[in-house]
């Protein structure tokens, strides 16, 4: 028998060793992917030098290809590559350069930081940043101008909330936008304002776009350079591929300029933005373009606001404000009308529904689209955040996917009873009752509005806590999901809401060879760890495209 090469897994990373091999074998693993059957184990994984399996099993396979590379996993766990099925990439570059407002304990830590970024940043003509939240600060109440003022008068400064459904502006910014105390609300939008009828600075949903169409535009550049930026960040996490849910025209032109540059290391599924002008100069979809690294295939449409800002739509008022009902985008009929003209032109829609009440808009104008039968589409609900018990078995009925970030369930638990009430509640972040009635469910962050480590989204979708570990037992921990389903809901199903399930999210033979070496063994080590794993390798196509530093001298 020829000799098979052998090679520590921890010092391959030439690709030359891949290409002198018809196959490669990845041994002494702890594999685990989940298939349409439940969850497989599997301690050896075959992939060709194209990039997909060829097989997986047990030690058993190691005779079958006498020829082939031979890697020793050392042990480690192996997973599918991840998949984050609603975030925003080119948001998540771009805040690394911006001013990151993300955990700000209170509004005066919030100040200090724009005034520390602002004198740092002398010559930026705004001074943009996000991540804002009152509902964690000591006390809980929307920020105004004047606070900004007292700090930076001479530019104008925007500063989005973590959700991005409401924005933070000092009065240069305000003025530049033509606000006053007499500016009318847009439809679907909401000027704060105080006692005495004074914009405060704080602007919801429609309302963020007077002072956004104000700010310079980003150019081809420095948004490649974001998205470059975000992708090199999320493959140290384990994220193989991303739902990109809403990218406009120039995001378009640029990923498809990456992808034909190889220059994509992982997969995009991208979400027109509507209402826009990128869906009217694709025209039709744009399916495994580049390798099969970025797919153009959906759209995007809003149908409210968020819940922190209390802008999500709702069919009775708010608990905790029973004057507000908060902000639908669109009529029936408007939404309607484009639900119907995107999947007329072969497009799949995802809309974006947090509130009771936009939920069940969304289901509605999927029902009337479909005939009230599943489409081909896979049309998806974003966040599907607050649904009557009633309206619940209609996603499975309509075969709509539930795409659902598991942090906001955990980041929202301080706030949202307050805002919604016990008995609305238990038809909230309601994942397994939703997966229970026969509905997929997609998992994902919505990075930047979460931060964007997928283990964070494991943990919570398994123990229903915070990272601090509260409350104890869990948050409506009846809702909870077990390891296997969690992780079906970042890969397998997640890869099923892009009608990708025949070629990614799991490690079986044909498929790509997207997959990940950890640090630990998901399914062996206690809850409270889950979030802590680390990555150790990720591989993309077969790929290797990030090791964490120092393996080298793993041994």
């Amino acid at each position: 028998m020829k000799t098979i090469k052998h090679v520590s897994i921890t010092l391959f990373f030439l690709a030359s060793l891949i290409n002198a091999h018809a196959e490669t074998v990845l041994h002494n693993i702890k594999g685990y992917t989940s298939t349409d059957n439940g969850l497989r184990t599997f301690s050896v994984l075959v992939f060709d030098d194209a990039g997909r399996v060829v097989a997986t099993g047990a030690e058993e396979l190691l005779p079958a290809y006498p020829d082939a590379s031979l890697l020793d996993g050392e042990s480690q766990a192996v997973l599918p590559g991840l998949i984050d099925a609603h975030a925003h990439v080119s948001s998540l570059g771009l805040l690394k350069s911006n001013l990151d407002l993300m955990g700000s304990p209170s509004l005066e830590d919030a100040v200090e930081q724009i005034e520390n970024y602002a004198t740092a940043k002398p010559s930026a003509r705004w001074i943009l940043g996000r991540g804002w939240n009152q509902v964690v600060w000591p006390v809980q109440e929307f920020p105004s101008a004047k606070h900004i003022d007292a700090v930076v008068n001479d530019r104008p400064v925007w500063l989005r909330r973590v959700d991005g459904h409401a924005g933070w502006a000092n009065s240069a910014a305000l003025k530049l936008a033509g606000i006053d105390d007499e500016t009318p609300d847009p439809v679907g939008g909401k000027i704060l304002r105080d006692e005495n009828g004074h914009a405060t600075g704080v602007l919801i949903d429609k309302a963020m776009s007077m002072v956004a169409e104000q700010v310079p535009e980003t150019d081809k550049d420095e948004l490649q350079d974001a998205i470059s930026s975000a992708v090199r960040a999320l493959l140290a996490e384990g994220i193989t591929g991303v739902h990109d849910a809403g990218i406009d025209l120039m995001d378009a032109e640029v990923y498809l300029s990456m992808a034909d540059n190889n220059q994509l290391d992982m997969r995009i599924y991208a979400m027109i933005s509507s209402p826009g002008d990128a869906l009217d100069a694709l025209g039709q979809p744009i399916r495994q373009y580049g390798n099969d690294r970025l797919e153009i295939a959906s759209v995007k449409i809003y149908s409210d606001g968020a819940l922190g800002s209390r802008g999500a739509a709702m069919i009775e008022p708010y608990s905790d404000d029973d004057e507000n009902r908060g902000l639908p985008f669109w009529t029936q009929q408007e939404l309607d009308e484009q639900v119907a003209t995107a999947n007329g032109m072969g497009f799949q829609v995802g809309i974006h529904a947090i509130g009771d009440l936009g939920n069940r808009m969304s289901l509605n104008s999927f029902d009337r689209a479909q005939g009230g039968k599943p489409s081909p589409l896979r049309n998806r609900v974003e966040h599907a955040q607050i649904i009557t018990l009633e309206d619940i078995p209609r996603f499975a009925k309509l075969g709509v996917i539930a795409s659902m970030q598991a942090t906001h369930a955990t980041s929202d638990k301080n706030m949202a009873e307050d805002r919604i009430g016990p008995e609305r509640i238990l038809g909230s972040y309601a994942w397994r009752r939703l997966l229970d009635s026969g509905a997929v469910l997609a998992n994902g962050s919505d990075f930047p509005v979460e931060l964007s480590n997928p283990f964070h989204g494991l943990y919570a979708t398994v123990t229903r806590q915070g990272r601090d570990g509260e409350p104890d037992g869990g948050w409506y921990a009846d809702q909870a999901l077990s390891r296997a389903e969690a992780l079906h809901s970042f890969t397998l199903a997640a890869a099923f809401a892009a009608n990708q399930e025949s070629r990614l999210g799991s490690l079986e033979a044909g498929k790509w060879a997207d997959f990940i070496v950890i640090d630990r063994d998901y399914f062996e080590i206690p809850n409270s760890e889950i979030d802590d794993i680390k990555v150790l390798q990720t591989w993309v196509g077969g790929e290797m495209v990030f090791k964490a530093e120092g393996m080298e001298e793993a041994q």
